[in-house]
């Protein structure tokens, strides 16, 4: 049975996308995870990720990759939407995957720029009044909002915004990339 590949940055990224997997009701068994820890390293050919993955595409062990990574603009060479998109398709093509991948650049989709992480997307979702009290309450304390501990932002999601329910994966945030990830479990069978 061939396998998806997912690579992803961090920890976060991995429990997001395992939930959202499970709400859509999609076979996780037909998972791989790669974990590439940071975005510089989906940059990097000779990660030991891509050593593997090419090992396993090669055996037709894995038949689809999803790329996921974030929008975040802390590099200039790699940092915001575009310049994430068009390094990863450099780096698709060169490691021959162009027929079988599909990617996915989370970001805060209330932003006009596009910038921005999964705990963004996370954010995204929670009502405007929420979020309104939750920016009042960051400006207060001084917490620097683009260059603030991501961790941070999962905290206040979980134990603020929504403390009685997991992620708010009926959002209209997440259309994007359930649909990504349907089309991707359907074109893998």
């Amino acid at each position: 049975m061939t396998k998806i590949a997912i690579l992803h940055e961090g920890v976060l990224d991995k429990k997001v996308i395992e939930g959202l997997i499970k709400h859509i009701e999609l076979d996780e068994k037909l998972i791989v995870f790669y974990s590439m820890g940071v975005k510089s390293n989906f940059f990097d050919k000779k990660h030991p990720a891509y050593i593997s993955l090419s090992l396993s595409v090669e055996n037709d062990e894995i038949n689809k990759v999803f790329f996921i990574l974030d929008a975040d603009n802390c590099d200039k060479n790699q940092g915001g939407m575009i310049k994430t998109q068009e390094k990863l398709q450099v780096m698709i093509k060169s490691l021959g995957f162009e027929s079988i991948s599909r990617f996915y650049i989370t970001h805060d989709p209330r932003t006009k720029d596009k910038e921005g992480f999964i705990e963004s997307l996370l954010l995204s979702t929670i009502p405007e009044e929420k979020m309104n009290c939750i920016d009042r309450f960051l400006e207060c304390t001084g917490f620097d909002k683009k260059g603030g501990d991501k961790s941070t932002y999962e905290r206040i999601y979980k134990n603020i915004a929504h403390p009685l329910s997991p992620y708010n994966f009926d959002h209209i945030h997440f259309n994007e990339l359930k649909t990504q990830l349907t089309q991707l479990f359907a074109e893998s069978k």
